[in-house]
């Protein structure tokens, strides 16, 4: 994807390390007494570290890199510290992402199990973590996943989401309204560089919900697949508009 990224000018470096000590995604190390974008994807583009910069060394370009990823820049930074990612200083357990369904997860997120009266009580959550923000670019469960992206308040508003929804798919979920942020380019990434089957999205009724929908349309397309999508949409009173 094209998006805003830094760029350091290493002639006009003079390897103060200014920079590398403002950034707070450890994206800017010293190599060779010289300031280095590390990874594309610790770089937020927020450019905390333009400022610091004596000499003018760094400015923002618009190029080809891979979308922020802030479960790797949290699981960077907490092994920087010496810290497991679940203990890093955020206390966010969603620097580690877990597969659900092998091992320590639910029966009922299995393909061939039945939605059992046991199990319909029981959380059909596969995957960790669901926040959009925190979620991996690419992890195995992504592997042949139907992709569920729901705005976060329709598992509220809709009494049986998780049997209805979730079942046996990998869900990730947000907030258009609240989250600064554009979900296109990092969903857009997670479809390009995962196996994904599939994508359904569960959005609410009201009008700024329609930002959800909208950037999976963009990150299907950007991703440059094909993919089967549908759109649900819950009322505010807890029923299903259209399916």
């Amino acid at each position: 994807m094209i998006r805003k990224i830094i760029h350091i000018d290493e002639n006009r470096c003079n390897g103060c390390g200014a920079c590398a000590a403002a950034c707070h995604e450890g994206a800017i190390g010293m190599v060779d007494g010289k300031a280095r974008l590390l990874r594309d994807d610790y770089c937020d583009g927020l450019g905390d570290c333009l400022p610091t910069c004596p000499t003018g060394a760094i400015t923002f370009v618009e190029r080809e890199a891979v979308a922020y990823d802030e479960a790797a820049v949290k699981a960077h930074m907490a092994a920087k510290s010496g810290q497991h990612p679940e203990n890093a200083p955020c206390g966010c357990p969603g620097s580690a992402p877990r597969d659900l369904k092998n091992g320590n997860g639910h029966p009922a997120c299995a393909a061939d199990s039945p939605c059992t009266a046991e199990t319909a009580v029981s959380s059909q959550l596969c995957n960790w973590p669901v926040q959009i923000k925190l979620a991996p670019l690419k992890t195995s469960y992504f592997d042949g996943a139907n992709l569920l992206i729901a705005a976060d308040c329709t598992a509220y508003a809709y009494a049986e989401f998780h049997t209805r929804f979730m079942k046996n798919r990998v869900t990730l979920i947000g907030c258009p309204k609240l989250d600064a942020v554009d979900y296109a380019e990092k969903l857009s990434e997670i479809i390009r560089q995962n196996d994904i089957a599939s994508v359904s999205v569960v959005r609410m009724e009201v009008p700024c919900c329609g930002g959800l929908s909208a950037a999976v349309q963009k990150a299907v397309s950007d991703s440059g697949k094909m993919l089967p999508t549908q759109v649900v949409t819950i009322s505010t009173d807890g029923k299903i508009l259209n399916a």
